[in-house]
């Protein structure tokens, strides 16, 4: 290759493998590019990682996200900011095994992954590996006790207000919050949201019109639409039941529209709902279809590759301090919410 071009085989090297400090001109780097293309030829990866010290690869370590088609995103998200950088995702899903889990960390870092991605399925507090502690991680969709760890999460109390909000501001003032019963930062951050935006509107907070059913932490469609549809028949079965139902999930919701048609109560003329997550295939499918918060699971992903990658020091983008990231969850309107009826 290096005969063709005209050039010395160390010029062809440090073009092939974008040695920085190496000049040459732009005809010679593109006649090389070209005749390399002509020829098939792909730069040796081993042996350019031996000299840099860098495999170009970043090790994704999950629960369940592999096996959910919503969470599922957060792959996509963070395979996409990683591909553009030039590098790859090795991605394990443990399925909750810990055991799974301590001989997948061990195989990505024999492989000398340049840094790992910790995901969860759902928001929750995690206790990192001591075998990463000494690997550049960032903890995705999950956190945990250590401020030295950085972390990318939806802004969970952000999302709830959003969600009471929409409903506040179409003139309820009588809200209902179906909720699970998991203790985890998702339950805690969205009534701490909902509660926020009944303060600022003026109204007092009903402890009554929040109803706690155990959900399916993990996803379960049948158990979060059966435990929604519980605890809704429980708000509006009330003397004065509310005018509107802010639901923990999308399959809350789901089960919300049940337990609504069951009692004759129309959505939304008789009753306004938003849910949570954007679970496509149920908020779109419902009828009416659903308004519904989003938890931004793309966003997530490549956030978490972007801090990853300057936690790494990866040339071309600058070295950034340890950031925990709380990232905004956007309103999907659809058909379910309008004005309230009068009681």
């Amino acid at each position: 290759m290096a005969a063709a071009a005209g050039v010395s085989v160390a010029t062809v090297s440090h073009i092939l493998n974008r040695v920085e400090g190496k000049r040459a001109s732009a005809e010679t780097r593109q006649r090389v590019l070209r005749i390399a293309e002509e020829l098939g030829y792909a730069p040796n990866g081993l042996a350019r990682g031996l000299r840099t010290q860098r495999s170009q690869t970043i090790g994704f370590i999950s629960d369940e996200i592999a096996t959910t088609p919503n969470a599922g995103r957060i792959i996509l998200g963070a395979q996409e900011a990683a591909a553009a950088q030039g590098m790859v995702l090795l991605l394990v899903n443990t399925g909750g095994d810990e055991e799974l889990e301590r001989r997948s960390i061990e195989m990505l870092l024999q492989r000398q992954v340049d840094g790992v991605l910790y995901a969860a399925m759902y928001h929750r507090v995690v206790r990192l590996p001591e075998s990463l502690r000494s690997t550049p991680t960032v903890l995705l969709d999950a956190r945990c006790d250590d401020p030295a760890v950085p972390f990318v999460v939806p802004d969970e109390v952000q999302g709830g207000y959003t969600a009471a909000r929409e409903l506040i501001e179409h003139g309820h003032r009588r809200i209902g919050m179906t909720v699970g019963t998991a203790d985890i930062p998702a339950l805690h951050g969205r009534i701490e949201g909902y509660r926020k935006a009944l303060a600022e509107a003026g109204v007092v907070y009903d402890p009554s019109l929040v109803t706690a059913e155990a959900v399916a932490t993990l996803g379960s469609v049948a158990v979060d639409v059966a435990a929604g549809y519980r605890a809704a028949r429980r708000l509006l079965t009330l003397d004065q039941r509310p005018t509107a139902l802010f639901c923990f999930n999308d399959r809350m919701a789901a089960g919300a529209y049940r337990a609504a048609a069951e009692l004759g109560l129309s959505i939304p003329d008789d009753l306004s709902v938003v849910g949570f997550d954007n679970q496509e295939l149920v908020s779109e499918a419902l009828h009416p279809a659903l308004s519904t918060v989003q938890l931004p699971h793309y966003e997530m992903g490549a956030r978490a590759v972007t801090q990853l990658l300057a936690l790494t020091g990866t040339p071309g983008l600058p070295p950034g301090p340890v950031i925990q990231e709380m990232l905004h969850c956007p309103l999907v309107a659809r058909a379910s919410v309008t004005s309230p009826p009068r009681l």
